[in-house]
């Protein structure tokens, strides 16, 4: 079964996009071709020249070495990448820092919460400085609380690093919330039916989270899902 078809967007830096559809649409798929993990069977990504590093990726689960620490959980990519042990260390575990863990590099995954742990795998992301962070439903397992305050967390992540980022989601609220457009799939064969600018206040917070304005975009979002779905 063809999973994907005429699939087409670009991407500038520095924005912000969810990928919205049902299961089996192809969002997964379509994140792993861009990170160069499935070759596609046609077509090609247009991207400028990138070297290591340039591409983070944040799995549905943290995959974490559980016999390893946070801090060099967070410090592997740099290790592989040659980096000097002191430079990687440092690195490390200010992009713990920047999650909110700091003080807790040396403790192992089963001494972590599933929030904590999804941190630590975000700040393995990040540690490699990426120019693009793709992130395929980071946040579906977890509690509606921890899951907003992540939300909030990744948003000033974003604006304080500026990397450019492709987010994959169920939740149309979700979607809402973080991005600056919303990519709205069909599935059977996979393809973009609707990309949605999301108007938004620079620093979103729960204001924004409550706003009519809010509401209004998640209204219209959830009727181009349920099109997408009707399609």
């Amino acid at each position: 079964m063809q999973a994907l078809s005429g699939v087409g967007f670009t991407l500038r830096a520095g924005d912000f996009i969810s990928l919205l559809g049902p299961s089996g649409c192809g969002k997964s798929t379509l994140l792993r071709i861009i990170a160069a993990l499935t070759e596609p069977t046609e077509g090609r990504i247009l991207r400028p020249p990138a070297t290591g590093g340039e591409i983070g990726f944040v799995f549905q689960e943290p995959t974490l070495m559980p016999w390893a620490s946070a801090l060099n959980n967070v410090r592997l990519p740099l290790r592989l990448a040659g980096i000097a042990r002191a430079e990687a260390t440092d690195r490390a575990a200010a992009a713990l820092a920047s999650v909110g863990l700091a003080g807790f590099e040396r403790n192992y995954p089963r001494a972590l919460s599933g929030g904590m742990k999804m941190r630590v795998s975000i700040a393995r992301a990040l540690v490699t400085r990426p120019k693009l962070l793709l992130m395929d439903e980071p946040f579906a397992a977890l509690d509606e609380i921890t899951r907003f305050r992540l939300n909030n967390d990744l948003l000033a992540l974003w604006r304080d690093q500026r990397f450019t980022a492709i987010f994959v989601t169920h939740s149309v609220f979700e979607s809402v919330y973080l991005s600056e457009r919303v990519l709205v799939m069909a599935a059977r064969p996979g393809r973009i039916v609707a990309d949605i600018a999301i108007e938004a206040p620079p620093v979103r917070d729960e204001a924004f989270r409550t706003s009519p304005e809010y509401a209004a975009q998640c209204r219209a979002v959830s009727r181009a899902l349920e099109a997408a779905m009707a399609a």
